[in-house]
């Protein structure tokens, strides 16, 4: 990418990041402990003690990070079914939505920190091969590198699908539905 384009792009950035989200994910769980947390999480960890034992992690500090990824809505906290002494934490359709985040992070720490593929390797369940690489896509499948991106206003977005067809935004919606919707097959 060109110095021209990345100070457009940064420009960009500058211009709309008064609106921008990135700020308030990071205070939910912009740091090490609750990245790891999510990790246990997504391969299986609900209970205190085994979050304590795989993370390795001080018990006031994770009791402080469940308890903030809780309040954010990240993960539940309920009685266990079969002991009620006992608390489960599960993780929520919101804390769900950060796999991708989590994926994307390990690929990238893989690729630029410790230079191998990290143990156990992340496969898919039903051919057990490796997941492919996370790649960011256009709205058709394209995948999209820095150079092909730019920041631009929610009105201006608004501006150019309303001076589109109103077909494409048919489209979109019946793509959205058949992603969401399990197949009938």
């Amino acid at each position: 990418m060109d110095d021209l384009n990345r100070q457009g792009l940064a420009r960009d950035l500058q211009n709309l990041s008064s609106e921008c989200s990135l700020p308030v994910s990071l205070e939910v769980i912009g740091e090490r402990w609750c990245f790891m947390i999510l990790r246990s999480g997504f391969s299986g960890v609900r209970h205190f003690e085994d979050f304590l034992s795989e993370i390795g992690i001080a018990r006031n500090i994770l009791a402080n990070r469940l308890t903030r990824m809780v309040d954010a809505g990240i993960m539940t906290r309920r009685p266990c079914d079969h002991d009620k002494r006992k608390v489960e934490y599960q993780l929520t359709e919101k804390g769900a939505d950060l796999l991708t985040t989590i994926v994307a992070m390990r690929q990238w720490g893989e690729k630029w920190e410790t230079g191998v593929v990290s143990n156990p390797v992340l496969a898919d369940a039903r051919d057990r091969q490796p997941i492919a690489k996370i790649v960011i896509q256009s709205h058709d499948g394209r995948e999209l590198g820095l150079e092909d991106l730019c920041w631009i206003d929610e009105a201006e977005l608004r501006d150019h699908a309303s001076n589109n067809s109103t077909d494409r935004a048919d489209i979109n919606v019946r793509h959205l539905r058949e992603i969401n919707e399990p197949s009938a097959a």
